[in-house]
């Protein structure tokens, strides 16, 4: 037995017959790591002394395999090692000679398991909430591989099947999910590999453009423009301005990510208060919404809420009708109403954990009141129409395109229902219109509710039931059947299909590798949007009286527009042809520098294709076109490359500076910049500016 003591050297010292312990003592195993859980602290700093108190250890899977394997690192052990030895074969480098990629591969190894297990598990890369985690430890990943082991192609996803040789037995989610956990990641690697090397070309820019300037160090905000644009790990960018012998800025830098991180805080502060207790709790919060869409209820505690300069209040209830949001469904809302006529407006229900709150405008003038909770009926019918329409669709899916369809999320509204689900290509018009049809059939069918509460789960499952995407299921579960249609779900369904009328696609699209997302909509919502298209068509066929085939006169109409454009496409072909010509017998030749400085009616479109024209058939060139639209401006500014490296020229500054003669802004590259403005009158100033400029070299 090892007791520990965390307290300071000096302190424990004091203690009368207490024996140091030596820190190196073989079982005393990363001791420090230890936590103490002992304390509540509450919304004012206070600390309230928990009735149970405990160690968490930090003693998990992998740190017992290393004791038990007599390994010095969890990541010597078998659990990483085939992982570690798989990337050194891919990479050509041998492990344990160098810390820098050893390190790289210890944390490839690790990531891997982190992103596949997230994936297995309904996880999807993304730029938000978990998903933009599971794309950070990702791109880490990567950035690793690419800066150490000197990957420059996808290399994580070929870990993939290792892995699963590994954990498919103990995680059957990893084996079956194995083909959509490749598939993600190799999109995943390969679009930020693309994003370093365009990192790579930016970077090499500002240096070539420092090093004109006679610098050696590049400014902290422009390497922050690579951070944050590009996703350029700063590490990386250090890496390569030292190896070219530069440096940067990093003070600068890091107050610019100070800023970046104030900026997101202030958008996501929240400031929490204590609950205030009402009336004792034994239970949790019964939930009757199944049954009944209202109720009297009481209120167990509450707690006073404020995010975003909005203030509102999280009520618990001893019963409630108000579905929390879940599994995809948005919570209900509705109003609690008291004996004396005190109405309080419910705007959402949420989950913490297993806690379902009610999130209200204001709080009761009396809490300790009985309440009558309602809610909103109607829109609790227009989400439970979505929600069973999501499950028709799955059936449907999985009857069209093949059993290897499975769920990867949904959203469910009382204005639309959105489902992601696995398969590896576009639908075509026709596998539309059959799941379509599909679903509709099944809605006609009139299919009653068979739901099944609180059935164990292993008999839930040998019903055939279909667990879903994100849900954690306990040993008893609920069971949504209709049909064909069995489903584990939590829930509100209509009581009959027929109820939710008709179904609508009105999108497909791609997420992710492997992943198809479709939105649709039903009853008064779907029937809106046919009455719309309806309306449309009879506006378009009102334009063509008389005729017999609307479409094929609309196909003729498309077909004049088309040979129209050719027309004025060669028209303008011919006309910037002797604009061009005109341009150029005015080029002055000033200290060398051909120069093309005006001002013209042609629109910004052209200007440019006449600038990359000219620039490619005349040297030395310094251009600056002024351009007028109706009451906007533009300027236009292309550079011969040579007169960039040897004049320090840059097209980007010089718009910049420029552009405040137009009230306007705008930016660009060394060789060609545009900008856009409100005062075309400012033309005049910047015409001047542009020639004092050349007659100074």
């Amino acid at each position: 037995e090892i007791h520990v003591d965390l307290r300071d050297d000096d302190e424990r010292a004091k203690i009368p017959g207490h024996e140091m312990v030596n820190k190196d003592h073989p079982q005393v195993i990363e001791i420090w790591n230890l936590v103490f859980i002992q304390f509540n602290r509450k919304a004012d700093g206070t600390l309230e002394s928990l009735p149970q108190k405990h160690v968490d250890t930090g003693m998990g899977f992998e740190r017992l395999c290393m004791v038990l394997q007599g390994k010095k690192s969890n990541y010597d052990t078998d659990v990483f090692m085939p992982l570690i030895q798989a990337v050194s074969e891919l990479s050509s480098v041998k492990y344990g000679e160098n810390h820098q990629s050893d390190i790289a591969m210890r944390v490839i190894a690790d990531h891997l398991r982190a992103i596949s297990f997230s994936i297995a598990d309904g996880q999807l890369p993304s730029n938000v909430k978990a998903g933009y985690v599971i794309r950070r430890i990702l791109r880490r990943a990567v950035r690793y591989g690419y800066t150490f082991l000197n990957f420059r192609e996808p290399f994580i996803t070929k870990l993939v099947p290792i892995l699963v040789q590994q954990m498919g037995e103990q995680f059957k989610e990893l084996a079956a999910q194995k083909e959509l956990i490749m598939k993600v990641i190799n999109e995943e690697e390969s679009a930020f590999l693309r994003t370093l090397a365009n990192g790579i070309s930016r970077l090499d820019q500002m240096m070539e453009t420092a090093k004109n300037n006679g610098k050696k160090e590049i400014a902290g905000a422009d390497a922050f423009e690579l951070f944050d644009t590009y996703g350029f790990p700063f590490d990386l960018t250090e890496l390569i301005l030292s190896e070219n012998g530069f440096t940067v800025d990093k003070e600068q830098f890091e107050k610019e990510m100070q800023q970046q991180k104030e900026r997101s805080r202030n958008a996501a502060a929240k400031d929490t208060g204590d609950w205030i207790e009402v009336h004792s709790e034994e239970n949790p919060t019964i939930f009757v919404g199944y049954d009944e869409m209202e109720c009297d209820v009481k209120i167990l505690r509450y707690r006073k809420v404020s995010e975003k300069n909005k203030t509102f209040y999280q009520l618990v209830l001893d019963k409630t009708p108000f579905y929390a949001e879940s599994g995809g469904q948005i919570g209900d809302s509705g109003v609690l109403e008291s004996a004396i006529g005190n109405r309080i407006s419910i705007f959402n229900t949420k989950k913490e954990n297993t806690l379902i709150v009610h999130l209200a405008e204001s709080l009761p003038e009396n809490p300790m009141a009985v309440f009558h909770a309602k809610i909103n009926v109607e829109k609790r019918q227009a989400t439970a129409n979505n929600h069973t329409a999501t499950h028709l669709l799955h059936l449907a899916l999985r009857t069209v395109l093949g059993t290897h369809v499975e769920q990867k999320g949904s959203m469910v509204s009382p204005e639309r229902l959105r489902f992601d689900f696995s398969h590896f290509q576009k639908l075509g018009d026709d596998e539309l219109k059959q799941v379509e049809t599909f679903v509709n059939q099944l809605i006609r069918k009139n299919s009653l509710l068979d739901e099944h509460r609180n059935m164990p789960i292993k008999e839930a499952e040998k019903m055939g039931a279909m667990a879903l995407f994100g849900e954690k299921y306990g040993d008893h579960v609920r069971v949504v059947r209709y049909g064909e249609s069995i489903e584990f779900c939590g829930g509100t369904h209509v009581h009959a299909t027929g109820e939710i009328g008709q179904f609508h696609i009105l999108t497909e699209s791609a997420i992710a590798a492997g992943v198809r997302r479709i939105e649709a909509l039903t009853a008064e919502n779907a029937e809106n949007y046919v009455n719309e298209k309806l309306a449309l068509l009879d506006a378009v066929t009102e334009q063509f009286k008389g005729t017999k085939d609307v479409l094929h006169s609309v196909q003729k109409l498309n077909e004049e527009n088309e040979q129209l454009k050719k027309e004025v496409a060669a028209f303008k072909k011919a006309q910037l042809t002797e604009v061009k010509k005109s341009w150029k017998e005015q080029i002055k030749n000033t200290n060398g520098i051909n120069t093309i400085v005006l001002t013209t009616d042609l629109d910004a479109g052209s200007v440019k294709e006449l600038a990359f024209q000219l620039k490619a058939e005349v040297e030395n060139l310094f251009m600056m076109i002024g351009s007028q639209e109706e009451s906007k401006a533009t300027i236009t500014i292309l550079i011969s490359d040579n007169l960039v490296k040897e004049k320090g020229l840059h097209a980007g500054n010089l718009v910049r500076e420029w552009s405040k003669e137009i009230n306007g802004g705008g930016g660009g590259q060394p060789f060609f910049a545009t900008a856009g403005g409100k005062n075309p009158e400012g033309l005049k100033s910047v015409v001047q500016h542009a020639v004092d400029l050349i007659t100074t070299f």
